[in-house]
């Protein structure tokens, strides 16, 4: 994880879209921020909507058979928000072998969304 960014404890309360959710961030000291949205840093996938609805639908229900309903590590970049106000993040699991696994690079190697810069 980069010294630059922001590390916390979260749980995934909802997967609106193939790279947006909603969260509880654990901020530590029992001190939670409840129902921020996150967008995916560094990809983009199909949307949900429009000509790309089947592949969009398939890409969020992807992400959701992961997150939804779990606890994950959620990874900031410093202060900075997009367009419409979400906080970008990289997403990490723990996987079945114990090993932190990021989400954002998982959706790319499984041909659900490719790598874009914001």
């Amino acid at each position: 994880m980069k010294p630059s960014s922001y590390n916390y404890k979260a749980i995934v309360k909802s997967v609106y879209d193939e790279d947006t959710c909603t969260v509880d961030i654990d901020l530590g000291l029992h001190t939670w921020i409840k129902d921020e949205k996150l967008r995916l840093n560094r990809i983009n996938a199909p949307e949900i909507t429009g000509k790309q609805k089947n592949s969009g639908v398939k890409s969020r229900d992807f992400l959701r058979s992961i997150i939804l309903d779990k606890t994950v590590f959620i990874q900031t970049v410093k202060d900075k928000k997009e367009k419409y106000g979400r906080y970008l993040a990289e997403i990490w699991i723990i996987n079945e072998k114990e090993q932190l696994m990021n989400v954002n690079d998982l959706m790319v190697n499984k041909g659900f969304a490719k790598y874009q810069k914001y």
